[in-house]
Parts: structure tokens; C-alpha cells; sequence
């Protein structure tokens, strides 16, 4: 089984702050105990291209492009709210992380591997189509999903997220679209309190209380989740797969483990087998002790190659 490792050392540039949660020491810490484990080399290793402006404003539009060049800073910190900001170097990373998206649609579905997995900062799934927010600068999984829809001719997409946040920005971009099957699980009620109601027939929610551990997440899921992605049958599934529920991660209040990752990676990778070819992409999200995210990156790789 060959697994795609795409990053860049760009992404260590960007800078959120001091002691900011989302810091250049998580794809550190991936790398390390990847290393450590050995599992390191087992996976294939691509750098992250720069995105291109064209697969950005697929997702964004012309204008949330140019407003984030324009912040970018000389020098110091440019807050776009109160807890996302960029640093001089933080427009490249972001192009690197969004373009990591792109490159690992791009190995699956030319065979070239069979899956993929994107070690980047910053993050996206909070990214709206024309809003920055919760450290987000650009949708990645937005961005790869729709190079797959446009560059490729794929007709369905599964874009399944599994962050303790509820991935809003992802369900902005994709809200109506029926090419498209977006499901979330999040912690309830949490940021950025998400009005679960949500009427599109395209969007599904697995909310999950504070204090719940894996056996309410994957009974969530399998309720939830699973008949839904069986049912549509996605040619593609795309993982925004944020650890940051594990129960050593302050950032939230759920209690999942390593084992519970481990679990969710091999149900979709049933259902990829079953659908898709095998093929799936998962790009990094949250997760921020960085030991936990480390070993939750792991357990995800073992799931999707089979280690």
C-alpha cells in the first residue's frame, strides 16, 4: 500500500503568536514520532507545491485572495480576528498547505499512490468562502475537493471531518452543492457554535456532548455518518482529520484516544474500498498536545496503509 507524506518546511514558518495552540512544533512532533516508529519510511514523501491563485478562488473567490495578501505583514503579527493571525511568512505556508491539497488529489487520482496524507499548517476547515477565521486562512480540504470535482471530473465527493470543531467554513463552501457530502463531528455546544439545524440535504452533523468518550463517538458515527457515506457512494474521500478531541488536548472536552482515530480511518477506509477505488486524501486540522497529536497522526497512517 503506498501512503503519500506531503508537507513542506514552509510550514513551520508561519507564525501565530507566542504560545499560540497552533504552533510550528505539531508537524514537528508528527515528524519526530513518525521517525521514532519507524513509519517514516514506510510512507512516500512529496514537498507541497505552492497553490495556484486559480484553485484558491475556487474556493474563496478573487477577493478573500487579495485581502490576505494585502494583511501580510512586514514585520511583527496582523490579526484578521482576535485569535488568527499571520506573520510575514504566513501567506506562503498557507499556499503551501492549500497546495498540499491539491498535489495529494492529484497522486490519488492518477494512481500514483493510493492515499495521501497533508502534514501542514495552517489549518482550514474554519476557512469560509470569504472569511478567515479560527486560524484558518484558506480552506485546504475546500481546495483539494474542488480540484477534484473541476480538474479531475469527479461527480461525488465525500468530505467527512472528524475535528472537534465543527469544520463551518467547509459546509459554507459546500452547502447545496450535491456533488458534494460534507460530514462533521464536533463537540456540542462549542465553537463556532454551529446552528445544527442546518437544512441542506448535503450536510450532515454528528454532534457529541463535552465529556464524551469513544464509545459515544463511534456510536455517533456509525449512526450518523456511516449509512449516509455508504449510500452516496463517493468516488473520493477526503479527511479533515483534526486529534484535537483526544482526551490529553485541553483545547476541548471530549475523551478519545488513539484507538478511536484508528477506528473511524478503518471504517472509511471500508468504505473507500467499497466505492472509491481505496482512495483517500486527509489533510491535518486541529489537535494540540502535541505528544497525543503525534500518536493520533500515527494511528491514522497505520489505518490508512495498513501498517
Amino acid at each position: 500500500m503506498s501512503i503519500a507524506f506531503i508537507t513542506h518546511p514552509d510550514c513551520l514558518l508561519h507564525d501565530s503568536g507566542s504560545h499560540h495552540p497552533e504552533c510550528p512544533q505539531r508537524l514537528s512532533a508528527i515528524q519526530d514520532h513518525l521517525i521514532e516508529t519507524q513509519l517514516w519510511d514506510l510512507l512516500k514523501h512529496y514537498d507541497a507545491p505552492l497553490a495556484e491563485d486559480q484553485a484558491i478562488e475556487a474556493a474563496h473567490g478573487r477577493a478573500h485572495l487579495q485581502r490576505i495578501r494585502e494583511a501580510v505583514p512586514q514585520s511583527g503579527l496582523f490579526y484578521l480576528d482576535e485569535d488568527t493571525a499571520m506573520g510575514p511568512d504566513s501567506l506562503r505556508a498557507a499556499l503551501r498547505a492549500a497546495g498540499a491539497a491539491v498535489r495529494a488529489v492529484d497522486l490519488v487520482l492518477t494512481g500514483e499512490v493510493q492515499r495521501a496524507f497533508c502534514s501542514v499548517r495552517p489549518p482550514g476547515h474554519h476557512a469560509e468562502h470569504d472569511r478567515a477565521m479560527g486560524f484558518c486562512l484558506f480552506n485546504n480540504i475546500a481546495i483539494g475537493t474542488l480540484h477534484a470535482l473541476h480538474a479531475h471530473g469527479l461527480e461525488r465527493v465525500a468530505v467527512v471531518d472528524f475535528d472537534v470543531h465543527h469544520g463551518n467554513g467547509t459546509e459554507n463552501i459546500f452547502q447545496h452543492d450535491e456533488r458534494v457530502l460534507f460530514l462533521s463531528s464536533f463537540q456540542y455546544p462549542f465553537y463556532p457554535f454551529t446552528d445544527i439545524n442546518f437544512p441542506a440535504e448535503n450536510i450532515i452533523h454528528a454532534p457529541i456532548a463535552a465529556g464524551a468518550g469513544g464509545t459515544e463517538f463511534r456510536e455517533a458515527l456509525r449512526r450518523r455518518w456511516l449509512p449516509y457515506i455508504d449510500h452516496f457512494k463517493p468516488q473520493l474521500i477526503m479527511v479533515s482529520a483534526g486529534f484535537d478531541g483526544h482526551k490529553e488536548d485541553v483545547m476541548a472536552h471530549l475523551r478519545l484516544d488513539e484507538s478511536d482515530y484508528q477506528w473511524i480511518t478503518q471504517e472509511l477506509v471500508t468504505l473507500a474500498e467499497r466505492h472509491a477505488a481505496g482512495r483517500i486524501v486527509s489533510v491535518l486540522e486541529g489537535g494540540y498536545h502535541l505528544p497525543a497529536l503525534a500518536r493520533s497522526v500515527a494511528a491514522h497512517l497505520r489505518a490508512l496503509g495498513g501498517f
